[in-house]
């Protein structure tokens, strides 16, 4: 079998900055080979400073000095300018947005006192995860999940890197709360020195639960000591749906807040993006922010590097008409109010939810802790999701999510408040139905009116 290809001497360099760090300790094979080349992007970017005459540099046709484009779609675009509409953007995103980026970071997240890498934009939460994935996960490496879990971890940690995907139960055995000691023990089950990936997911995913502050404490405390055995950690902080929080009690500051700085055996890495908080799903925009104790300006640099070259390979770069318009917005003079508008609607959504569900009861079906987020999930111990899922959409004309046999997952925010009631009605008598039909007595204790 022949030998790897020599590593570039670009990424050597890189490496030797990152070699000390929990960076350099967490870097796949790939993360440890990529580098930010000094190719056509890095040339072009050099051009476009010094270049007063005449830029023959990146492949982009231009009229005047500006991008050529179609006026059908110009019309369209009218607040826009050509370079904002139509150009590429930055490898790493345009820097007035990452650094009002960074700045809503620590805004939403005021007990961020350490230094943390300047956010790289993605295509994209998903592409933000599988940058990171790439870049932090070999074939074979331990990756926790917990047993209720987006399906896309799977895929892009599992069969896209090829990791060894351990599970935890999410909620403890009552179903009352998060299972903060499942995680505990799994991590125990890691030999010293091992390198463990982790991700998190607050509001949760598909359950819609996020921990109050005692539960976070009880994670973080955890984390710190595996930590302390020599656990090397690279802790994913997938905050898709950060700031839909509806609850006093609830955590409300990001994860990687408090992990950032936590320890030199624990990489925090967040992706994040204006998707749910900015209410842009099509946008594809994200961002990963990295943080860790002992880090400094360069050892950020260098990431910001390799990150870079993870996304040159692979997307080339992010959506730049997508990223100008998510800049205005933040800047815009009603956008808080705006943007608070439509969190009290989801929280209509979601007190609404819970009332119905209060005054429900069935032993065929029983709702799941959730206080936050677009989601809350069913139990069904008869194990008949599927077949509930089918019933709803070809009897019923309504879509739900079966997660698995026991677990249905309805998204409450895509429904109008005046519909849940309703909603709600037709999946509990579908249970009861599906129920019946398995010859479960139980299913016929009828919701209370």
């Amino acid at each position: 079998m022949s030998e790897p290809p020599a590593i570039h001497p670009l990424a050597a360099a890189l490496n030797r900055v990152l070699e000390p760090t929990a960076i350099g300790r967490s870097l796949s094979r790939l993360g440890t080979r990529l580098y930010f080349p000094k190719g056509v992007v890095a040339q072009s970017a050099e051009a476009a400073e010094h270049a007063g005459r005449f830029n023959a540099t990146v492949g982009l046709a231009a009229r005047g000095g500006e991008p050529m484009h179609l006026p059908s779609i110009a019309e369209r675009l009218p607040d826009l300018t050509a370079e904002e509409a139509f150009a590429y953007a930055p490898t790493a995103g345009i820097p007035k947005l990452r650094d009002r980026w960074a700045a809503e970071l620590r805004a939403k997240n005021p007990s961020l006192a350490s230094a943390v890498s300047r956010p790289v934009v993605t295509a994209g939460l998903t592409a933000g995860i599988a940058m990171a994935a790439d870049l932090f996960v070999d074939a074979g490496d331990p990756v926790l999940l917990p047993d209720l879990v987006w399906g896309n971890y799977r895929l892009i940690m599992g069969e896209r890197r090829g990791a060894r995907v351990d599970s935890y139960r999410f909620f403890d055995p009552a179903n009352a709360a998060m299972n903060v000691a499942a995680v505990e023990g799994a991590l125990a089950a890691y030999p010293a020195g091992a390198k463990v990936v982790m991700m998190f997911n607050f509001p949760h995913n598909p359950t819609g639960y996020s921990p109050d502050r005692a539960e976070a404490e009880r994670l973080i405390s955890a984390l710190g000591r595996a930590a302390d055995r020599d656990l090397r950690l690279v802790v994913l902080v997938d905050d898709a749906y950060h700031g839909l929080f509806y609850e006093a009690e609830t955590l409300k500051e990001s994860l990687f807040a408090r992990l950032a700085d936590l320890h030199r055996n624990l990489l925090a890495v967040k992706v994040d993006g204006p998707t749910k908080e900015e209410y842009v799903w099509g946008f594809r925009i994200g961002f990963v922010t990295v943080g860790s104790a002992g880090l400094a300006a360069g050892h950020y640099g260098a990431f910001e590097q390799k990150a870079m070259a993870a996304i040159r390979s692979t997307v080339s770069s992010a959506n730049r008409m997508a990223q100008h318009l998510v800049l205005a917005a933040l800047d815009h003079p009603e956008h808080e109010r705006q943007r608070a508008a439509n969190w009290e609607e989801l929280r209509r959504r979601y007190l609404t939810t819970a009332r119905e569900l209060g005054r429900r009861s069935s032993a065929a079906i029983r709702p799941l802790p959730f206080n936050s987020g677009y989601f809350m999930c069913f139990h069904l111990p008869d194990g008949t999701a599927e077949e509930v899922r089918r019933y709803l959409l070809y009897e019923r004309g309504i879509g739900t999510i079966s997660v698995d046999a026991k677990h249905l997952r309805v998204a409450f925010a895509g429904v109008d408040t005046g519909d849940l009631p309703e909603l709600y009605a037709e999946i509990y008598a579908a249970a009861e139905r599906c129920a019946v039909r398995h010859g479960e007595p139980g299913g016929a204790a009828a919701a209370r009116r």
